[in-house]
């Protein structure tokens, strides 16, 4: 285990040491939204994101959008904006701010319905003439793609994250604690007890992957709650049923990131009222937001600084997986990569919150 750690350390800042920065980064604003306007306006200067670099929309405030508005009114002057200023080839990571989180469609795995911003991951095919199917999801070419450093044209997609959260504060802490982010704390595991053994393998395999002392590991039926220093967590959610409150009340560090296999976790970032905690299916009265589930914007209102999501039923094969997202954070890798090399497909119902550029650093000893 120690050798191979020191060897994927070593990787680690071989693939770090030419991190992309600013200029790789492509800001999509809705400027319909003041507060996105605000929250883009403090990105840009803290990041120093070059002026050429902010692309503005203007698309209606809301969770759904129609296909044809995301084709009109974000994708092609988004496409513009990259050709116009040279972008296309040397911008990597999109960041949304502002914009709907679903495209209208239907549902199930032969459907057209998927999230805004994995939709947008596809935009560097459309560029190159490369049409796409709508129906059902696309293979993510940089799926396990853990050793390989990403760029254009190898890889023929942007990585996309948003700036968002329950409101324009918390959308700007994220960027503060990107900033302020190390290598340091824990990363907490939480299995859950029943025999669902292909999610709980998962889980088990990031835990082995990642140095004994920096994991707290649990397959026991309790849910871990109160833990400190956390700057990773990957687990079930509300999906195992002994969760029953909606916080977990961590300590998380500056560059915390959270997973959980939630089918609606990425449902809305609207704030549920505070008397709302998780409910059930059968009893419609328990649901916020069409669903009892937890909600990814709960992490990060209490202090992590990403969050993966879903808009839409995903089934658990093309959530993130925490054997591959843990380890590339933990190893270097930013917040866009480590998540996107960790989601098996595109178009489909996947959404990432956070900085793309946000990074803990590689371990000690590897730098």
């Amino acid at each position: 285990m120690i050798a191979r750690l020191s060897l994927a350390a070593a990787l680690a800042a071989a693939l770090c040491a030419g991190a992309p920065g600013p200029a790789q980064v492509l800001v999509i604003v809705n400027r319909a939204s003041p507060a996105a306007v605000e929250i883009a306006r403090y990105y840009t200067a803290k990041r120093a994101i070059p002026a050429k670099n902010v692309c503005p929309v203007e698309v209606q405030i809301d969770d759904d959008l129609p296909r044809p508005h995301l084709e009109s009114k974000i994708e092609a002057p988004v496409m513009e904006c990259l050709k116009r200023n040279g972008l296309v080839d040397s911008v990597l990571y999109l960041v949304t701010v502002g914009l709907p989180l679903r495209v209208i469609g239907k549902g199930g795995q032969g459907g057209d319905l998927a999230s805004i911003d994995s939709e947008l991951t596809l935009l560097y095919s459309k560029i190159q003439g490369k049409a796409h199917q709508t129906n059902g999801w696309i293979a993510n070419p940089f799926f396990r793609q853990k050793d390989a450093p990403f760029s254009h044209p190898r890889f023929p997609m942007y990585l996309v994250t948003r700036l968002d959260s329950y409101d324009k504060a918390t959308s700007m802490k994220l960027v503060d604690r990107c900033l302020a982010a190390a290598n340091r704390g824990q990363f907490v595991i939480d299995l859950r007890s029943d025999d669902d053994q292909t999610g709980n393998d998962w889980l088990r395999n990031a835990a082995i992957l990642l140095p004994r002392d920096r994991v707290l590991f649990d397959s026991s039926p309790r849910v871990i709650t109160g833990a400190r220093q956390v700057i990773g967590y990957a687990s079930w959610g509300s999906n195992d049923l002994n969760r029953k409150q909606r916080m977990l009340n961590f300590e998380w560090l500056p560059g915390a990131i959270a997973s959980d296999f939630v089918s609606s976790n990425g449902r809305t970032l609207h704030r549920p009222p505070a008397t709302w905690t998780l409910g059930n299916w059968t009893d419609q009265k328990t649901w916020f937001a069409a669903s009892p589930q937890s909600l990814a914007g709960d992490y990060l209102e209490e202090g992590a600084s990403g969050a993966s999501g879903h808009v839409a039923e995903p089934f658990l094969s093309t959530t993130p997986r925490p054997e591959l997202l843990l380890p590339a954070y933990y190893l270097g890798r930013n917040l866009a990569e480590s998540y996107w090399l960790s989601i098996p497909v595109l178009s489909w119902m996947n959404i990432v919150i956070g900085d793309p550029l946000c990074a803990i650093g590689p371990p000690q000893g590897a730098k």
